[in-house]
């Protein structure tokens, strides 16, 4: 609930600090290095899920804390960027992950991620017409991970992601 705070009040603020600017995109491709969200974009989500689509980010919780729930959302087989280990991490190598080799992904975030004694990190998601990236930033640290889902028939599904800490 803390969590949900603090994000409807950075939505608020980007809003109010991007409210005369109109950020406009032609890619719907979720991959896109310079995915970033506008306030008219943040507008036309919440305008959509009050629509009868589903909310981001009440998909995203039950999507970390619910095993079955997230086999259902998610779009296998699933193209992954990620880590090379053979390779001490720093080739990267893309794989598709198959639903019987999924280990469950929790996104859950509290802000005390950035502060803890180990492995520190932010979480931010971004948002660009019906796709949402999770985007989660190490501090100090290496990790690095973007998590992208897409809004289909009103309900998020994560379609690819990006694993490359190192």
């Amino acid at each position: 609930n803390k969590m949900k705070v603090i994000c409807f009040i950075l939505i608020e603020l980007a809003i109010s600090l991007n409210s005369c600017s109109r950020g406009k995109t032609n890619s719907n491709d979720p991959s896109a290095a310079s995915a970033t969200f506008s306030a008219s974009q943040l507008t036309q989500n919440n305008q959509l899920s009050q629509a009868g689509n589903e909310n981001f980010y009440d998909f995203l919780e039950k999507f970390s804390t619910d095993r079955i729930f997230q086999l259902k959302r998610i779009a296998f087989p699933v193209k992954a960027v990620v880590s090379d280990v053979a390779d001490e991490g720093m080739i990267l190598k893309e794989e598709t992950i198959q639903k019987q080799e999924w280990e469950h992904l929790d996104l859950t975030y509290d802000s005390t991620y950035q502060t803890r004694d180990c492995d520190q990190y932010s979480q931010e998601v971004l948002f660009k017409l019906d796709s949402a990236i999770v985007e989660l930033r190490g501090i100090d640290n290496g990790i690095y991970a973007n998590y992208f889902f897409k809004r289909k028939e009103g309900q998020w599904y994560l379609v690819a992601l990006e694993e490359t800490s190192f």
